[in-house]
């Protein structure tokens, strides 16, 4: 990594970009959709709802049938299965890089782990399953589109169980079909098409793969790396290991691939691009310090999902009523480009929040008046998120 005079970059830096660049202020509301994923790299869809409202928060003037529309426009827009094994929606052009940089290691390592299931109980070798995954190719190519039920009927041998964890309490069984879709999907060879139900289900149609361009893995961490830190930066090795799923190793590598410059962050040592050592352009010197705007955003957001060490934006003691059990973050607040409290959906429609801390009066007046915006895009709509947390529960009920 390229070394110079360290500078030090201070929370209060970090949270002008973050809120410049990943659209919490009003001036900088976009458009289009893919302009929003593009922006923050990828729409997290893991929950379906959460695509829908990441979007909403950052558009100048969203709706709901346009967010749609555009959503599943996979000329722009992609759903695809790239860091730590999660669900993204991305847009079109950046999904080589992550194909190759997340999407084929996590493929390469499921394919082992579904052989070695299949192996074990004689369902099946290597020579099947790739034999099974060119009729299921065969089959979408057919057809143009179909449900992984739809392909398990199709092809003979997809519908056969699997236990998951066997003899855990949380033992489970599943099709042979979902685990081979998702190593699939992860490979870029299909891709998650035409939704199932309505705007919150996870039921999908399986389309073939668009003809990407084929990047070697190396190169694209480093593209990956540098993108992120166009996006996040400046952060720690453990921000960019945390955020991709890679090891230290190869996040170390691609820092250093892309040009990334050391700097002096509030938690030790951190990375940016040699541009962040001046001002954004267009920020000037609001560099300094964010704007005064509110944000609401949604479970599973990519932006609090951006680093692992999130103390310059979202002070500790919020932690236990913001996250569940397993780490998932849930719906927040912002203010200045930090959390100050969070919000979520009650049966009635309306949006009940509540802050945490107290911004002033200028902050409780813009929060009132962005989520008056988000019921205005809900309109007659309800969700509940995947991954509930504590406050989300209480405000809800």
């Amino acid at each position: 990594m390229h070394r110079t005079t360290r500078r030090h970059i201070s929370g209060c830096e970090r949270r002008a970009r973050l809120a410049y660049r990943q659209r919490l202020e009003p001036a900088q509301r976009a458009e289009h959709v893919d302009q929003v994923a593009r922006s923050v790299l990828a729409l997290h869809a893991t929950d379906p709802a959460t695509v829908y409202l990441s979007a909403a928060a950052r558009l100048a003037e969203p709706r709901h049938e346009t967010v749609e529309r555009e959503l599943y426009e996979r000329e722009a827009l992609l759903r695809m299965t790239a860091m730590r094994c999660t669900l993204f929606v991305t847009p079109t052009g950046l999904a080589p890089v992550l194909l190759a940089a997340a999407g084929k290691p996590h493929a390469a390592n499921r394919r082992k782990h579904l052989l070695r299931q299949l192996e074990a109980s004689g369902a099946g070798d290597d020579r099947w399953l790739e034999k099974a995954g060119r009729a299921v190719l065969e089959v979408l190519a057919e057809r143009g589109g179909a449900s992984t039920a739809e392909l398990a009927a199709a092809v003979a041998g997809l519908e056969r169980q699997i236990v998951v964890a066997p003899g855990k309490r949380y033992e489970s069984r599943r099709s042979v079909a979902a685990d081979l879709m998702f190593v699939l999907a992860a490979e870029g060879r299909v891709v998650r098409g035409t939704r199932r139900g309505g705007w919150t289900s996870s039921q999908h149609a399986w389309a073939l793969g668009l003809a990407l361009p084929e990047l070697a893995a190396a190169s694209a961490r480093a593209e990956l790396a540098r993108l992120w830190l166009g996006a996040f930066g400046p952060g720690t090795v453990a921000d960019l290991k945390w955020w991709t799923g890679w090891t230290v190793t190869d996040t170390r590598k691609a820092l250093a691939a892309a040009g990334a410059v050391e700097v002096g962050l509030d938690e030790g040592t951190g990375y940016a691009l040699t541009e962040d050592l001046e001002d954004l352009e267009g920020m000037g010197a609001r560099v300094a310090e964010p704007a005064p705007a509110a944000a609401l955003l949604p479970a599973l957001d990519p932006t609090p999902m951006g680093w692992r060490e999130r103390g310059f934006y979202l002070d500790p003691a919020h932690v236990p009523a913001l996250f569940d059990r397993m780490g998932n973050i849930g719906p927040t607040v912002w203010w200045e480009g930090r959390i100050v409290g969070g919000w979520a959906q009650r049966k009635d429609g309306t949006l009940n929040w509540r802050l945490l801390e107290d911004p002033g009066r200028e902050a409780r007046t813009a929060v009132e008046a962005e989520a008056a915006r988000m019921a205005a895009f809900l309109g007659e709509r309800r969700f509940t998120p995947a991954y509930r947390t504590p406050l989300e529960r209480e405000l809800a009920s």
